[in-house]
Formats: C-alpha cells, sequence, structure tokens
C-alpha cells in the first residue's frame, strides 16, 4: 500500500485518491477486519486501526467503486460479519454493502420549491402507484413515467413512502433495514437520483418518508452490531432497555448516544445533498419523543426531542427552502413551534384535526347527523400561528388501510362510485385543497380509488379511465389553489373567515383572503345535504359579486352529478347572518361551489 495516502474523513466508505477509507463505530469490538470481492472476502486480511471514541479506520488501494463488502468485527471469540451501516448500496437487504458514491449528474440547476403556501403534494407508493405488470413491484422508472400526468393533473410535489432498503420486495417502506441505501427492487440508487431530477425538471419537488422511530425489525444488521448489548437488546444502535419497545419491534434507536443521533441526523442529510431532496417527512415522531408514543402519562424521551431539535435547526441554516414535516398526531403546536419557543421547528405536520372531523362528517350516513361545527373548527385550526404549519388531508396511506378504507368506500361501502359516496368524497376532497394549510391527496384519490390500500395491490388506472371528468375537476381545483389559474391567491393566505353556517340547511360558506392583497379573495359554499337549494342567501359584509369558478357538482364533470344550473352569485341589500348583503345562489345537493372575483 502506498503509504503517502491519507484517510478520508466521513463514515462507512470513502473514495478518494485512489483508495478506500472504511471508517466504522465498533466501540465494543476487539478487533475490526474490512474483506469484500477485492480480497476473495478475506476475514482477516485488511485490519482496522482503532481511533478515538470507538471509532476504527483503514485506507487500502485494494478497493475500487462498486466492490462489494462487509465488516468482519471479532468480539469474545466470534466473527461478526456485518454490513456497513452507511453504505449507500447493497445488493439486497440480506446481502452485501458496495462500495459506491452518490455523484450523480444533476441538470437540475433551475429548480426551485414551491413555496410552502403554493404546494399541493401527493403521497404515493412507488411499489404500487403505476406497475408495469400487476404482479411486478413499480420501480422509481415507472413513477417517471407518470410525471406528465402528475404535472398536467397540477401537483408540483410528491411525497414518497420510504424507499430505504428493506426486507423483501413488497412493503410500504417503514421496515427500514439500511437506512443510507435506496431498494433495489426500486432499481436502487441511480433510479432513484434520475426520478428527483426528473420530477424537478417538470417542476416538481420531492419529499422523502424517513423512519427514525425504529428499524427492521428484520434483515438489520445493526442489530448488536458489535457484539455487545444487555438485557438481550439490540446493542449500541438501540436502548437496551424497556425503552427499546416500539409497535413495530424492539428496534426503537438509542437517541441519548451521540453516535446514533450523529448517524440519523447524517441520514436526513444525505437525502438533502447527496439525493437533492425538498423535504423530509419523519415517521411517527410521537415515538421518537415519548416511551408509549404520548399516550396518557407517558414519559417523555427529551433526547429524542433534541435528536429531532438538531435535525431541524440544522436544515434551517443551511437548507431554508427544504420542509421538515413530522407524522406526530397528537395536535401538539411544540412540533412546529420555534427554538425559542421550546418547539422542535418542523415546517409543518399533518394534522388530526383536520383529517379525522371531516372524515367523520362526510362518512355519516344521516344527514341529519352531520355536525358543521366540526367542519369549521377543522378550517379555522392552525398550529403554531402559522396556517401552512400543517399538512390537510382526508386520504392518506394510514388513513386508507388499518382498518379504514378510501373515503367513497367508507361512505358507500361495496360501492364506492355511487353518486353519494362520489359527491361526499368530492366534499372532502374541496375542503383539502380550500382550507388554509398544506394541502395532500393520496394517490388514485383524485380517480376514486376504492377499497383500500395494499402493498401488494396496484393502482387501479382503469379508474381513471372512467373517472377522467373527476379528475379534471381536482385539477381544476389544484390548478386555482397553486396560482397556474388566476384568481385563487386567497387559498394561499393564512386567512378564513366563516360567512354562513347553517345547522338545518347544512349548508357551509367561508372566504379565503390575503389580507394584505384583497383582490383574490374565493368564496366557497358546500352543501352537506342531499337537497337543491335554489335562490340560497349567504350574509356577505360588502357588496362584491363573486363569479362561478368552479361547480364540482356539475356534469361537465360526471353524467350524474346536477342538473340544476348555478350562476354567479348575485348580491342584493338584504340582511342575512348578521351582515348588510346577501349573496343568492343555487347550490347542487352534496354540491361544493368556487367563486372567484374578475
Amino acid at each position: 500500500m502506498n503509504t503517502t495516502i491519507t484517510k478520508s474523513a466521513g463514515m462507512g466508505a470513502v473514495l478518494g485518491d485512489g483508495a478506500v477509507t472504511f471508517r466504522v463505530w465498533a466501540p465494543h469490538a476487539e478487533k475490526v477486519f474490512v474483506g469484500g470481492s477485492f480480497n476473495n472476502w478475506s476475514k482477516n486480511e485488511i485490519s482496522l486501526e482503532i481511533e478515538d471514541n470507538g471509532y476504527w479506520s483503514v485506507i487500502t488501494e485494494k478497493a475500487s467503486e462498486g466492490d462489494e463488502y462487509k465488516f468482519f468485527i471479532e468480539y469474545e471469540g466470534e466473527v461478526l460479519a456485518r454490513n456497513d451501516p452507511y453504505a449507500f448500496e447493497v445488493t439486497n437487504s440480506n446481502g452485501n454493502s458496495i462500495i459506491r458514491t452518490l455523484d450523480f449528474k444533476w441538470d437540475d440547476e433551475d429548480f426551485k420549491m414551491p413555496s410552502w403556501n403554493e404546494l399541493v403534494i401527493y403521497e404515493l407508493h412507488v411499489g404500487t402507484f403505476n406497475r408495469s405488470t400487476p404482479d411486478t413491484v413499480g420501480t422509481f422508472e415507472d413513477v417517471i413515467a407518470k410525471l406528465d400526468y402528475l404535472k398536467e393533473l397540477g401537483i408540483n410535489c410528491i411525497e414518497l413512502l420510504p424507499v430505504a432498503e428493506f426486507a423483501g420486495g413488497i412493503s410500504w417502506g417503514y421496515n427500514p433495514a439500511h437506512p443510507f441505501a435506496i431498494e433495489q427492487d426500486y432499481g436502487g440508487p441511480d433510479a432513484f437520483a434520475k426520478l428527483v431530477n426528473e420530477a424537478h425538471k417538470k417542476g416538481i419537488a420531492v419529499i422523502m418518508d424517513v423512519v427514525y422511530n425504529h428499524f427492521g425489525p428484520s434483515d438489520v444488521d445493526l442489530w448488536q452490531f458489535d457484539g455487545w448489548s444487555e438485557n438481550d437488546k439490540g446493542g449500541i444502535y438501540f436502548y437496551n432497555d424497556h425503552r427499546s419497545d416500539t409497535p413495530w419491534g424492539d428496534t426503537r434507536p438509542d437517541y441519548g448516544r451521540e453516535e446514533v443521533r450523529q448517524y440519523l441526523r447524517d441520514n436526513a442529510l444525505m437525502w438533502i445533498e447527496k439525493y437533492h431532496c425538498d423535504g423530509l417527512r419523519m415517521d411517527a415522531t410521537s415515538y421518537i419523543r415519548y416511551e408509549g408514543g404520548g399516550l396518557g402519562y407517558d414519559t417523555e424521551i427529551e433526547e429524542g426531542n433534541i435528536l429531532m431539535r438538531d435535525i431541524n435547526v440544522e436544515i434551517r441554516e443551511k437548507y431554508p427552502h427544504v420542509l421538515t414535516i413530522a407524522e406526530d398526531l397528537k395536535g401538539d403546536s411544540r412540533v412546529t413551534d420555534a427554538i425559542e419557543h421550546d418547539g422542535l421547528a418542523y415546517g409543518s405536520q399533518w394534522d388530526m384535526n383536520f383529517v379525522h372531523p371531516v372524515r367523520e362528517v362526510i362518512e355519516d350516513t344521516h344527514d341529519d347527523g352531520r355536525d358543521l361545527q366540526k367542519v369549521v373548527d377543522a378550517l379555522e385550526f392552525k398550529y403554531s400561528n402559522d396556517a401552512f404549519s400543517r399538512i390537510v388531508y382526508t386520504e392518506s396511506h394510514d388513513e386508507v388501510a388499518n382498518g379504514k378504507a378510501r373515503v367513497p368506500e367508507e361512505i358507500q361501502p361495496g360501492d364506492a362510485e355511487s353518486d353519494f359516496a362520489k359527491k361526499r368524497a368530492l366534499l372532502g376532497i374541496v375542503l383539502t385543497l380550500t382550507a388554509p394549510g398544506i394541502p395532500m391527496l393520496f394517490q388514485g384519490q383524485e380517480f376514486i380509488e376504492d377499497e383500500y390500500f395494499q402493498d401488494t395491490e396496484a393502482l387501479d388506472w382503469e379508474k381513471e379511465k372512467k373517472h377522467r371528468g373527476i379528475e379534471k375537476l381536482v385539477s381544476d381545483i389544484i390548478k386555482l389553489r397553486t396560482g397556474n389559474t388566476e384568481g385563487g391567491k386567497g387559498l394561499r393566505s393564512q386567512h378564513i373567515e366563516i360567512l354562513h353556517l347553517n345547522h338545518q340547511t347544512k349548508i357551509l360558506a367561508y372566504k379565503r383572503f390575503d389580507a394584505d392583497d384583497t383582490t383574490q379573495p374565493v368564496l366557497i359554499v358546500l352543501n352537506f345535504s342531499n337537497q337543491d337549494f335554489e335562490d340560497y342567501g349567504i350574509g356577505l359584509n360588502e357588496n362584491e359579486p363573486f363569479d362561478l369558478s368552479i361547480n364540482a357538482g356539475s356534469k361537465i364533470y360526471d353524467s350524474a352529478f346536477s342538473q340544476l344550473p348555478v350562476y354567479d352569485i348575485q348580491v342584493v341589500e338584504e340582511n342575512t347572518d348578521a351582515k348588510p348583503w346577501t349573496g343568492k345562489v343555487n347550490i347542487p345537493s352534496y354540491g361544493a361551489l368556487i367563486f372567484t372575483k374578475s
């Protein structure tokens, strides 16, 4: 070996100057070797030297990019073959690490993520979103094939369920075995980088779902990594007491160890720096900050808070355009509060205070039972005094599985394409896309996908053809929301005013407006009853005529929808809702009307 070459900084296998530096954390190891395809898998030829704090390293000219390798760790008479915790690629979840850089050829320099108030997120699962055949797992290339479709729909941000290497080829992805490697069944690192690059070229941001509340639990080489453990638990990367327990396995990372927090921090930064991702959605953060996920008198894990706070602060300082999202689902503003207010500094969080009441109201089988105050409360709720500190939705991978189904399926089980199911599901979509917050749709929601989400079942694109009119409706609303269509600036603001709430007629009307620019308010009128209304009066604060922009109940979107003619708002000087002016309008049953000002 050329003794003049020097070790590179960094963890894992780092290439530089014609050599590879291997570095690994194994504080209880007695000896550490690295072997692979470059030395006939010798378990004792290339020895790593001990560094400070339990790190080991070596530099060798024998290895090069593309070679397979493992660490061989000696502990109490055993030799443990371990994959590199920092491996950017593995042959498979139970295979070998691969030496590689992530120096992709990017041509997305002109891309800039839309402002958070302009985002419309589309959550998708790579394995089912667009399968080339029903029995073949979907790939990153298959997602690329649908980017034009998503762009035409108006989507400007996709959020991928986790793609870190997991056991097998069929999974939601919430069982990461190798957090730094990309799932080979989806196409591996190069295909993922290509997807991000192609999405950016089409103006679509990419948010990555990451899992830091647990690992695995299967095919996890991090388990008892250097041989040491206590209480037959997971060793250096995991808690070795009761705190290890999660609903998904005995594998909660030990956030109290600085090296483990560094590992997770390095992973978060990898998605942004190596793969150009525009955001991170962190899974089940309540299980990072509470032992039992925040139920009852649960014990807080303060070191978990430190982990999340440190990651968010660093990302905000280095990459202020990157959006970090917490799936916390505890209705807690602390998650998105600023550091100076003892917050965790997430940019936004999934909002349980929207999805649950809205679904409850639109899925109720009886009109009389619909409590519109719950909808009003859902519309007006905010975290951290910022409307965009929440993600609003009626469908997500969790909300359409685990004993729950797609909204139209829940409305009318077995007949999700009925008029009732379609119209009320659209009420939920209209609420999502017009509420203060960052709206999110789940794959296929735009064409009334039914039943429930399974990682074994492909998204049914035949329904897209069948319900192209409804897809057009969703697209029309999205484009008004994002600014592709003029007149919708009020939808991108912080402000909402409830103008009309009638518990007898089940009519709700609200205005979205920008307090600093009142030229583009948007008026939304929703009918939560199966009754048409003609010449219905809604109180207005001033004489401001509104023009009909979108009638979600029109036959132009579905031939089975209403024939009731709907016109622009007619304003008369008449007191309604304790307001001096009244807007007159026809409202179809289960209708949703969106008005703008010309």
